[in-house]
């Protein structure tokens, strides 16, 4: 069994670039950078930032495009995905590691505001609303 999941929350090092491949999909490519904050054994703040670069497809790169820029806030859930190939200077095998976009959210506007929220769609009368529920749940009440 295998699992490949990546959560990432950052901030975008450049403006998305969008292309379109040879087969006539678009993809959107840009980089976060990510902090990491913790005290070292003597009580020291420290900080380490890491650049990951992420692909969007098709309409998903496109909004992202759209709306985002560099200093923005995104938040994405996606793959890793192991690209390698052969430095035509050196001849050595090369890799690097990117995230495939599969979901993302706004966080907010780059100045400490919201900017819309989440990417969900608003509630329709069809769909489930949960309530606060005063006093004990019976877990003998829930059907599954």
């Amino acid at each position: 069994m295998a699992f490949n999941k990546v959560i990432l929350l950052g901030n975008l090092t450049r403006d998305p670039e969008t292309r379109t491949t040879p087969s006539g999909q678009s993809v959107t490519n840009f980089s976060i950078a990510v902090n990491r904050n913790w005290l070292d054994k003597d009580g020291q703040k420290q900080e380490e930032t890491s650049f990951i670069e992420c692909d969007a497809w098709a309409g998903r790169g496109e909004t992202i495009a759209k709306y985002f820029s560099k200093g923005r806030q995104i938040l994405v859930c996606g793959r890793l995905r192991q690209d390698t190939w052969e430095d035509k200077e050196t001849g050595k095998k090369r890799s690097a590691i990117r995230v495939v976009v599969e979901e993302f959210s706004f966080v907010n506007d780059g100045k400490g505001g919201n900017a819309g929220g989440s990417t969900s769609a608003p509630t329709t009368d069809n769909e489930v609303k949960i309530e606060d529920v005063e006093g004990e749940v019976d877990l003998s009440d829930i059907p599954f």
